[in-house]
């Protein structure tokens, strides 16, 4: 199969207002875009489809392998909003082996929903997990913007081209 190219992403580095938190953190879960459906139903139809409304809340978590105080200050507020990083390598695979390594970088503005005080076990390491709430994202592969969502703004964006620009005019914004 000539030309086959596969993609792996096996690790990251985290980030908070543009500070490192390299190997503080064990794992970190972005979250995903859901879209929010509805269904219609109208008369001379055979049946109900599906329509789009909207976007779910957008929920993700950092799990901590253990307590960083600077860390702590940023993440036990509710009441600020912070900046959230998450960069990664998409390692680039053909038969010839890798041939390419392309920067994926999430970019997140988030609200820290928890602040846990820990679990303590003999013999164990404590983790502290932190799930959070964002009210934008945007994630760039090789320097490309692949999708951009700001909810209280009311932009939404997939490889550059502006999916809500009718609808801001319309409502006047």
């Amino acid at each position: 199969m000539a030309g086959l190219q596969v993609h792996r992403i096996n690790n990251a580095g985290v980030y908070l207002d543009g500070n490192s938190y390299l190997a503080k953190a064990e794992e970190v879960d972005l979250g995903s875009l859901k879209t929010v459906m509805s269904d219609f139903n109208g008369l001379g139809l055979i049946g109900v489809v599906e329509l789009p409304d909207g976007f779910e809340k957008i929920e993700g978590k950092i799990i901590w392998n253990s307590l960083y105080q600077d860390a702590v200050s940023k993440i036990a507020t509710p009441f600020t909003s912070i900046s959230l990083q998450c960069r990664s390598s998409i390692n680039v695979h053909t038969s010839q082996g890798r041939i390419d390594e392309l920067p994926l970088v999430t970019l997140m503005t988030v609200t820290f929903k928890e602040y846990q005080l820990g679990s303590y076990k003999p013999r164990e390491s404590t983790k502290f997990e932190t799930p959070f709430s964002a009210t934008s994202i945007r994630q760039l592969v090789n320097g490309k913007e692949t999708v951009m969502l700001d909810v209280l703004s009311n932009i939404y964006r997939v490889d550059g081209k502006d999916q809500m620009a009718k609808y801001r005019s319309n409502i006047g914004q």
